[in-house]
Protein backbone atom coordinates (compact mmCIF):
# COMPACT_ATOMS: atom_id res chain seq x y z
CA UNK A 1 0.00 0.00 0.00
CA UNK A 2 0.92 3.68 -0.23
CA UNK A 3 0.12 6.44 2.25
CA UNK A 4 0.97 9.94 3.36
CA UNK A 5 3.07 9.43 6.49
CA UNK A 6 3.39 11.90 9.34
CA UNK A 7 6.87 11.21 10.75
CA UNK A 8 7.29 14.46 12.71
CA UNK A 9 5.05 17.09 14.27
CA UNK A 10 6.25 19.74 11.83
CA UNK A 11 2.85 20.12 10.20
CA UNK A 12 1.29 19.09 6.88
CA UNK A 13 4.30 20.34 4.90
CA UNK A 14 6.39 17.49 6.33
CA UNK A 15 4.07 14.68 5.16
CA UNK A 16 5.68 12.19 2.77
CA UNK A 17 4.06 9.74 0.32
CA UNK A 18 5.58 6.31 0.92
CA UNK A 19 5.08 2.65 0.23
CA UNK A 20 4.43 0.75 3.46
CA UNK A 21 3.42 -2.83 4.32
CA UNK A 22 -0.31 -3.42 3.87
CA UNK A 23 -1.75 -3.84 7.39
CA UNK A 24 -3.57 -6.97 8.51
CA UNK A 25 -6.80 -6.57 10.53
CA UNK A 26 -6.55 -7.76 14.11
CA UNK A 27 -9.21 -8.96 16.52
CA UNK A 28 -12.39 -6.90 16.04
CA UNK A 29 -10.97 -4.98 13.07
CA UNK A 30 -11.60 -4.72 9.35
CA UNK A 31 -9.39 -3.54 6.52
CA UNK A 32 -10.84 -0.96 4.18
CA UNK A 33 -9.71 -0.24 0.64
CA UNK A 34 -10.03 3.54 0.84
CA UNK A 35 -11.84 5.20 -2.07
CA UNK A 36 -12.41 8.71 -0.67
CA UNK A 37 -11.18 10.66 2.34
CA UNK A 38 -12.08 14.16 3.47
CA UNK A 39 -9.92 16.82 5.06
CA UNK A 40 -11.04 18.28 8.40
CA UNK A 41 -9.46 21.01 10.52
CA UNK A 42 -8.24 18.50 13.15
CA UNK A 43 -6.22 16.87 10.35
CA UNK A 44 -4.05 19.98 10.42
CA UNK A 45 -3.73 20.06 14.20
CA UNK A 46 -2.85 16.37 14.51
CA UNK A 47 0.17 16.77 12.20
CA UNK A 48 1.36 19.61 14.46
CA UNK A 49 0.90 17.67 17.69
CA UNK A 50 -1.80 20.13 18.77
CA UNK A 51 -4.89 17.93 18.70
CA UNK A 52 -6.44 16.29 21.78
CA UNK A 53 -5.56 12.87 20.34
CA UNK A 54 -1.81 12.41 19.75
CA UNK A 55 -1.03 9.14 17.92
CA UNK A 56 2.50 7.74 18.12
CA UNK A 57 4.79 8.57 15.19
CA UNK A 58 4.79 7.65 12.40
CA UNK A 59 1.11 7.59 11.49
CA UNK A 60 -1.16 8.16 8.52
CA UNK A 61 -3.46 11.17 9.03
CA UNK A 62 -7.00 11.33 7.72
CA UNK A 63 -9.77 10.94 10.28
CA UNK A 64 -12.71 10.40 7.97
CA UNK A 65 -12.96 8.17 4.94
CA UNK A 66 -15.08 5.75 2.95
CA UNK A 67 -14.37 2.68 0.90
CA UNK A 68 -14.93 -1.04 0.54
CA UNK A 69 -14.25 -3.68 3.19
CA UNK A 70 -11.62 -5.99 1.71
CA UNK A 71 -10.71 -8.15 4.73
CA UNK A 72 -12.33 -8.95 8.07
CA UNK A 73 -10.46 -9.79 11.26
CA UNK A 74 -11.41 -12.37 13.89
CA UNK A 75 -14.52 -11.64 15.91
CA UNK A 76 -16.25 -9.51 13.26
CA UNK A 77 -19.53 -10.88 11.91
CA UNK A 78 -21.68 -7.89 10.91
CA UNK A 79 -19.26 -6.62 8.25
CA UNK A 80 -18.22 -8.59 5.19
CA UNK A 81 -15.75 -8.11 2.30
CA UNK A 82 -17.31 -6.09 -0.49
CA UNK A 83 -19.47 -3.91 1.77
CA UNK A 84 -19.34 -0.12 1.20
CA UNK A 85 -18.62 1.63 4.49
CA UNK A 86 -17.60 4.90 6.09
CA UNK A 87 -15.14 5.17 8.97
CA UNK A 88 -14.26 7.70 11.64
CA UNK A 89 -10.98 6.40 13.00
CA UNK A 90 -8.93 9.47 13.90
CA UNK A 91 -6.16 8.42 11.50
CA UNK A 92 -5.53 6.24 8.45
CA UNK A 93 -7.62 7.84 5.72
CA UNK A 94 -4.84 9.33 3.59
CA UNK A 95 -3.63 5.96 2.35
CA UNK A 96 -4.80 3.25 0.01
CA UNK A 97 -5.74 0.88 2.86
CA UNK A 98 -6.58 1.25 6.54
CA UNK A 99 -7.33 -1.12 9.39
CA UNK A 100 -9.94 0.13 11.81
CA UNK A 101 -12.03 -1.18 14.69
CA UNK A 102 -15.33 -2.53 13.44
CA UNK A 103 -17.16 -0.37 15.99
CA UNK A 104 -15.88 2.73 14.15
CA UNK A 105 -17.26 1.58 10.80
CA UNK A 106 -20.68 2.54 9.47
CA UNK A 107 -22.21 0.32 6.75
CA UNK A 108 -23.62 2.52 4.03
CA UNK A 109 -27.22 2.20 2.84
CA UNK A 110 -27.91 1.82 -0.89
CA UNK A 111 -27.52 5.06 -2.82
CA UNK A 112 -25.05 6.69 -0.42
CA UNK A 113 -22.18 7.95 -2.59
CA UNK A 114 -18.71 7.18 -1.27
CA UNK A 115 -17.57 10.78 -1.86
CA UNK A 116 -20.49 12.05 0.24
CA UNK A 117 -19.92 9.36 2.88
CA UNK A 118 -16.30 10.47 3.29
CA UNK A 119 -17.49 14.01 4.04
CA UNK A 120 -20.45 13.17 6.23
CA UNK A 121 -20.06 11.68 9.70
CA UNK A 122 -17.51 14.09 11.17
CA UNK A 123 -19.21 17.34 10.24
CA UNK A 124 -22.85 16.21 10.34
CA UNK A 125 -22.30 14.16 13.49
CA UNK A 126 -20.68 17.16 15.20
CA UNK A 127 -23.43 19.55 14.12
CA UNK A 128 -26.29 17.21 15.03
CA UNK A 129 -24.76 16.54 18.47
CA UNK A 130 -24.24 20.29 18.96
CA UNK A 131 -27.62 21.60 17.82
CA UNK A 132 -30.05 18.79 18.61
CA UNK A 133 -28.44 17.12 21.63
CA UNK A 134 -26.35 19.75 23.45
CA UNK A 135 -28.23 22.81 22.22
CA UNK A 136 -31.79 21.38 22.50
CA UNK A 137 -32.78 23.33 19.40
CA UNK A 138 -36.51 23.89 19.00
CA UNK A 139 -38.47 24.72 15.87
CA UNK A 140 -38.90 28.46 15.49
CA UNK A 141 -35.70 29.40 17.32
CA UNK A 142 -32.98 31.48 15.70
CA UNK A 143 -29.50 30.02 15.20
CA UNK A 144 -26.39 32.03 14.43
CA UNK A 145 -23.79 29.91 12.63
CA UNK A 146 -20.26 31.35 12.63
CA UNK A 147 -17.81 30.16 10.00
CA UNK A 148 -20.92 29.09 8.18
CA UNK A 149 -19.35 28.25 4.81
CA UNK A 150 -16.94 25.66 6.22
CA UNK A 151 -17.49 21.94 6.65
CA UNK A 152 -19.24 21.95 10.03
CA UNK A 153 -20.89 25.29 9.24
CA UNK A 154 -22.59 24.09 6.07
CA UNK A 155 -23.75 20.98 7.95
CA UNK A 156 -25.10 23.15 10.79
CA UNK A 157 -27.14 25.26 8.36
CA UNK A 158 -28.83 22.20 6.86
CA UNK A 159 -29.48 20.51 10.20
CA UNK A 160 -30.90 23.65 11.78
CA UNK A 161 -33.22 24.15 8.82
CA UNK A 162 -34.30 20.50 8.97
CA UNK A 163 -35.18 21.09 12.63
CA UNK A 164 -37.37 24.07 11.74
CA UNK A 165 -35.07 26.89 12.90
CA UNK A 166 -34.38 30.28 11.44
CA UNK A 167 -30.69 30.44 10.42
CA UNK A 168 -28.41 33.46 10.30
CA UNK A 169 -25.17 32.43 8.61
CA UNK A 170 -22.04 34.48 9.22
CA UNK A 171 -18.99 34.16 6.98
CA UNK A 172 -15.97 36.20 5.94
CA UNK A 173 -16.73 36.97 2.26
CA UNK A 174 -19.70 37.71 0.02
CA UNK A 175 -18.99 34.52 -1.96
CA UNK A 176 -19.16 32.41 1.19
CA UNK A 177 -22.39 34.14 2.21
CA UNK A 178 -23.84 33.28 -1.20
CA UNK A 179 -23.00 29.61 -0.58
CA UNK A 180 -24.86 29.79 2.75
CA UNK A 181 -27.96 31.30 1.19
CA UNK A 182 -27.98 28.55 -1.45
CA UNK A 183 -28.07 26.02 1.41
CA UNK A 184 -31.17 27.65 2.91
CA UNK A 185 -29.83 30.27 5.32
CA UNK A 186 -32.54 32.86 5.99
CA UNK A 187 -30.05 35.71 6.36
CA UNK A 188 -26.29 36.20 6.13
CA UNK A 189 -23.68 38.46 7.69
CA UNK A 190 -20.31 39.17 6.09
CA UNK A 191 -18.23 39.75 9.21
CA UNK A 192 -15.31 40.71 7.00
CA UNK A 193 -16.98 44.08 6.43
CA UNK A 194 -20.02 44.24 8.76
CA UNK A 195 -20.12 44.71 12.52
CA UNK A 196 -21.46 41.44 13.87
CA UNK A 197 -23.38 42.92 16.81
CA UNK A 198 -25.06 45.64 14.73
CA UNK A 199 -26.07 43.16 12.04
CA UNK A 200 -27.48 40.70 14.59
CA UNK A 201 -29.48 43.41 16.32
CA UNK A 202 -30.99 44.45 12.99
CA UNK A 203 -31.81 40.88 11.93
CA UNK A 204 -33.38 39.84 15.26
CA UNK A 205 -35.11 43.06 16.29
CA UNK A 206 -32.63 43.43 19.16
CA UNK A 207 -33.51 40.01 20.66
CA UNK A 208 -30.41 38.16 19.51
CA UNK A 209 -30.00 34.52 18.47
CA UNK A 210 -31.24 31.70 20.70
CA UNK A 211 -28.26 29.52 19.78
CA UNK A 212 -24.77 30.46 18.66
CA UNK A 213 -22.85 27.73 16.83
CA UNK A 214 -19.16 28.66 17.03
CA UNK A 215 -16.39 26.61 15.42
CA UNK A 216 -14.22 29.73 15.02
CA UNK A 217 -13.44 31.24 18.44
CA UNK A 218 -11.07 34.20 18.35
CA UNK A 219 -12.32 37.77 18.32
CA UNK A 220 -15.86 36.91 17.20
CA UNK A 221 -16.74 34.92 20.31
CA UNK A 222 -17.33 37.75 22.79
CA UNK A 223 -19.14 39.83 20.16
CA UNK A 224 -21.52 36.98 19.46
CA UNK A 225 -22.09 36.22 23.14
CA UNK A 226 -22.90 39.85 23.91
CA UNK A 227 -25.67 39.57 21.29
CA UNK A 228 -27.19 36.30 22.50
CA UNK A 229 -30.85 36.13 23.51
CA UNK A 230 -32.13 35.64 27.05
CA UNK A 231 -31.66 31.96 27.99
CA UNK A 232 -29.49 31.55 24.90
CA UNK A 233 -27.06 28.67 24.43
CA UNK A 234 -23.54 29.25 23.16
CA UNK A 235 -22.12 26.11 21.53
CA UNK A 236 -18.33 25.87 21.71
CA UNK A 237 -17.33 23.71 18.73
CA UNK A 238 -13.69 24.65 18.10
CA UNK A 239 -11.13 27.36 17.48
CA UNK A 240 -10.39 27.52 13.75
CA UNK A 241 -9.32 31.17 14.09
CA UNK A 242 -6.45 29.99 16.28
CA UNK A 243 -7.24 31.96 19.43
CA UNK A 244 -9.10 30.50 22.39
CA UNK A 245 -11.31 33.34 23.67
CA UNK A 246 -11.65 34.34 27.33
CA UNK A 247 -15.25 35.17 28.21
CA UNK A 248 -16.14 37.47 31.13
CA UNK A 249 -18.32 35.41 33.46
CA UNK A 250 -20.74 38.27 34.03
CA UNK A 251 -22.04 37.89 30.47
CA UNK A 252 -23.69 34.46 30.98
CA UNK A 253 -25.13 35.81 34.25
CA UNK A 254 -26.66 38.91 32.67
CA UNK A 255 -28.20 36.95 29.79
CA UNK A 256 -29.26 33.89 31.80
CA UNK A 257 -27.29 32.11 29.10
CA UNK A 258 -25.32 28.87 28.93
CA UNK A 259 -21.89 28.09 27.53
CA UNK A 260 -22.11 24.52 26.21
CA UNK A 261 -19.08 22.44 25.25
CA UNK A 262 -19.35 20.15 22.22
CA UNK A 263 -16.82 17.31 21.87
CA UNK A 264 -18.27 14.91 19.34
CA UNK A 265 -15.30 12.53 19.43
CA UNK A 266 -15.76 11.75 23.12
CA UNK A 267 -19.54 11.66 22.69
CA UNK A 268 -19.10 8.83 20.18
CA UNK A 269 -16.87 6.91 22.60
CA UNK A 270 -18.89 7.53 25.77
CA UNK A 271 -22.39 7.29 24.31
CA UNK A 272 -22.16 4.93 21.32
CA UNK A 273 -25.89 4.15 21.36
CA UNK A 274 -26.90 7.81 21.20
CA UNK A 275 -24.29 8.47 18.54
CA UNK A 276 -25.53 5.58 16.40
CA UNK A 277 -29.12 6.85 16.65
CA UNK A 278 -28.02 10.34 15.60
CA UNK A 279 -26.14 8.99 12.58
CA UNK A 280 -29.13 6.85 11.64
CA UNK A 281 -31.35 9.94 11.66
CA UNK A 282 -28.80 11.84 9.58
CA UNK A 283 -28.61 8.98 7.07
CA UNK A 284 -32.38 9.10 6.75
CA UNK A 285 -32.26 12.85 6.21
CA UNK A 286 -29.63 12.28 3.50
CA UNK A 287 -31.92 9.77 1.77
CA UNK A 288 -34.76 12.31 1.97
CA UNK A 289 -32.59 15.07 0.50
CA UNK A 290 -32.68 17.23 3.64
CA UNK A 291 -28.91 17.16 4.07
CA UNK A 292 -26.06 16.67 1.62
CA UNK A 293 -22.37 17.41 2.05
CA UNK A 294 -21.11 20.50 0.27
CA UNK A 295 -17.99 19.35 -1.56
CA UNK A 296 -15.79 22.25 -2.55
CA UNK A 297 -13.46 20.12 -4.68
CA UNK A 298 -12.65 16.49 -5.43
CA UNK A 299 -8.88 16.02 -5.61
CA UNK A 300 -6.67 13.01 -6.25
CA UNK A 301 -4.79 11.89 -3.13
CA UNK A 302 -1.56 13.09 -4.75
CA UNK A 303 -2.79 16.67 -4.28
CA UNK A 304 -3.23 16.38 -0.51
CA UNK A 305 -0.54 19.06 0.17
CA UNK A 306 -2.54 21.56 -1.91
CA UNK A 307 -5.69 20.63 -0.02
CA UNK A 308 -3.95 21.32 3.28
CA UNK A 309 -2.79 24.72 1.99
CA UNK A 310 -6.31 25.64 0.90
CA UNK A 311 -7.74 24.70 4.28
CA UNK A 312 -5.02 26.55 6.19
CA UNK A 313 -5.74 29.62 4.05
CA UNK A 314 -9.48 29.36 4.90
CA UNK A 315 -10.34 29.12 1.21
CA UNK A 316 -12.64 26.10 1.48
CA UNK A 317 -16.42 26.18 1.17
CA UNK A 318 -17.77 22.93 2.56
CA UNK A 319 -15.38 19.97 2.38
CA UNK A 320 -12.33 18.93 0.38
CA UNK A 321 -12.41 15.26 -0.58
CA UNK A 322 -9.42 13.20 -1.73
CA UNK A 323 -10.15 10.34 -4.14
CA UNK A 324 -8.19 7.12 -4.55
CA UNK A 325 -8.39 4.68 -7.45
Amino acid sequence: MHAWLCETTDGPEALVWKETPTPEPGEGEVRIAVKAASLNFPDILITQGKYQFKPPLPFVPGAEYAGIVDKVGPGVSHLQPGMPVAAIAGTGGFGTHACVKAAQVLPLPPGFKLEDAAAFAFTYGTSHHALIDRGALQAGETVLVLGAAGGVGTAAIQIAKAAGARVIAAASTDEKCETCRALGADATINYGREKLRDALAALTGGKGPDLVYDPIGGDLAEQAFRSIAWRGRYLVIGFAAGGIPALPFNLPLLKGASVVGVFWGDFVKREPGNSARALAELSQWYAEGKVKPVIDELLPISELPRAYRRMAGREVRGKLVMTLD
